[in-house]
């Protein structure tokens, strides 16, 4: 099997006023997040041709995007091999929620971990859409 996880694809909170706060980011911080967040282009360390992304995004606060869980923040990982990783995770007993999701910007995936939180995992396409 590859790697499990790559690295961190996003960060996704609650907010009361998703609006007001990216806007209060994007003045305070220089974060300019539209409707979906702000993505984060780098390289991949072993293979400088190849891009990554990492997304930032305050999410409504009645979100039900996060559910299961009723934390506050949702962390979305990379990983190689989306269908593998959620096949060996079910062995190993890990609760896997809802169905894989296959869209434009990869593939989407769904875990609990011990202590309730909602964790994304996410295989990226092989060419980024904005790309």
């Amino acid at each position: 099997m590859k790697k499990r996880v790559t690295g961190i694809g996003g960060v996704f909170f609650r907010a009361k006023d998703p609006k007001a706060l990216r806007t209060w980011y994007r003045d305070h911080l220089g974060i300019d997040a539209g409707d979906y967040g702000k993505t984060f282009e780098w390289r991949e360390s072993e293979d400088a041709e190849k891009k990554g992304h990492t997304v930032w995004n305050p999410f409504p606060e009645k979100t039900d995007y996060f559910d299961p869980s009723a934390k506050e923040l949702m962390i979305n990982y990379r990983v190689e091999d989306l269908h593998g990783l959620l096949d060996v995770l079910r062995k190993e007993g890990v609760e896997v929620v809802g169905d894989v999701q296959e869209e434009e910007y990869g593939k989407f995936g769904w875990i609990m971990d011990l202590e309730g939180n909602k964790v994304e995992l996410w295989e990226p396409p092989e060419t980024f859409p904005s790309e």
